[in-house]
C-alpha cells in the first residue's frame, strides 16, 4: 500500500470515529424507540467498517 493510500485509510478511520460519535450522541438523545433501534444498527455498521479499516492498516503498516 502506498503512503497516500495509508493516509487515505487513516482519514477513513477518523471519519468513521466521527460518525460513531455523532450516532452515540443521537442514540442518547432520541426518544423514539424505532429511531434508537435504527441508530444502534448504524453504530454497529460503522464500528464494523472502522474495524475492517483498522485491520487493513495493521496488515499494511507491518509490510
Amino acid at each position: 500500500m502506498t503512503q497516500k493510500e495509508l493516509l487515505y485509510t487513516e482519514d477513513a478511520v477518523k471519519h468513521e470515529c466521527n460518525i460513531i460519535s455523532i450516532l452515540d450522541y443521537m442514540e442518547n438523545n432520541l426518544e423514539d424507540e424505532d429511531l434508537v433501534t435504527f441508530v444502534k444498527d448504524e453504530i454497529k455498521s460503522h464500528n464494523k467498517a472502522k474495524k475492517e479499516l483498522m485491520n487493513l492498516l495493521k496488515e499494511n503498516v507491518n509490510d
